[in-house]
């Protein structure tokens, strides 16, 4: 087999799920969008519901169908786009429940699906999406399933934008009955004030910061396709990028940037054969990686970039990107397996 091996520990991650879960007394959904984080959201979906999730978060409604497939029709899958023009179909035929963005969107559902569930999304000042304040009353929220925000900062604990987002939301949900939500993994982590009535946990679920506690989710495994020995003052790979001081032998690597091991990795990151750390050598391709394996005893058939050795945070450090990135662009020529 040419291609990499992402193991998909689903143990972890409903560990993690019920870990974010015992640090509240409220409910716990889980964000499943972007194909589940990458790892495929049907399949992680019912790992989470057999934990105990019994909401679920997607970006855009096309991302729901393979999740209502695989959950069935009892789970509530909400839809943080809300209610695009072009949604109203698959609102109602897979039972989503948009969270509404704007007076436009609430105007669009209520004249296209009376009496169809919804949730609203308010803007507490990250200025990204939600009702703008000014535009915000109260009496939107009348039949609401739920009032949400979202966190800029939550992911950096003294940042002053948390306490004041927390102010904003409490101000403009006040005297609300329903249920209300503000803390995804980050705001989960910031105390019990920022809870409400549902966390929304994403990334941690995953095993990425800044759930730090969280167990690593996926491994990622890379075969080796060649192996060839270079002497001092040969080059490897694209722009001769590395050059070799000594004896030095090289693996090539089945994986590179069309599987999401982004080129900013180009002579940073390193992968490992056991305890053994094998430095990348050169820059990363499409295709192929270089690496530097002249410290192994005996070459194994594959090479580990994502394990107990390197998390996906790590790994995203060293690229100067975020864990989120590394986690949904691995691409899809990889042989996924669960555990």
């Amino acid at each position: 087999m040419a291609t990499g091996t992402l193991t998909i520990d689903l143990d972890a991650l409903q560990a993690n799920w019920r870990a974010l879960d015992a640090m509240t007394a409220t409910e716990t959904a889980a964000v499943v969008k972007a194909d589940g984080y990458g790892l495929g959201s049907g399949r992680v979906a019912k790992a989470l519901a057999d934990a105990g999730a019994r909401q679920f978060f997607v970006a855009v409604t096309e991302e729901a169908a393979a999740l209502r497939a695989a959950l069935g029709p009892a789970p509530i899958i909400n839809v943080f786009s809300g209610h695009m023009d072009g949604d109203t179909q698959m609102i109602a035929d897979l039972n989503l429940i948009p969270m509404l963005n704007s007076p436009e969107q609430i105007a669009r559902h209520q004249a296209a699906l009376p009496g169809h569930h919804y949730g609203l999304q308010i803007d507490s000042g990250m200025n990204r999406l939600g009702i703008e304040a000014y535009d915000w009353s109260p009496e939107m929220a009348e039949g609401a399933t739920l009032v949400m925000s979202h966190l800029a900062c939550a992911d950096e604990p003294d940042h002053p934008a948390n306490e004041a987002q927390l102010k904003a939301f409490l101000s403009m949900t006040a005297g609300l009955r329903i249920p209300r939500s503000l803390a995804a993994t980050g705001g989960t982590l910031l105390g019990a004030e920022y809870h409400f009535d549902l966390t929304r946990p994403g990334i941690g679920l995953y095993g990425g910061l800044p759930f730090k506690a969280a167990q690593p989710v996926v491994t990622v495994d890379l075969p080796i396709i060649q192996i060839r020995t270079l002497q001092p003052g040969e080059s490897a790979g694209y722009g001769c990028a590395f050059v070799a001081e000594k004896e030095t032998k090289i693996a090539t690597l089945s994986a590179g940037y069309a599987d999401g091991l982004i080129r900013a990795m180009s002579g940073k990151a390193t992968l490992w054969a056991g305890d053994v750390p094998c430095p990348l050598a050169g820059r990363v391709s499409m295709d192929l990686l270089t690496v530097d394996v002249t410290e192994l005893e005996e070459v194994p058939k594959t090479l580990q970039i994502l394990g107990p050795h390197q998390t996906v945070d790590q790994l995203a450090a060293i690229a100067g990107t975020i864990g989120y990135e590394i986690l949904t662009s691995l691409g899809p020529r990889y042989k996924r397996v669960t555990k």
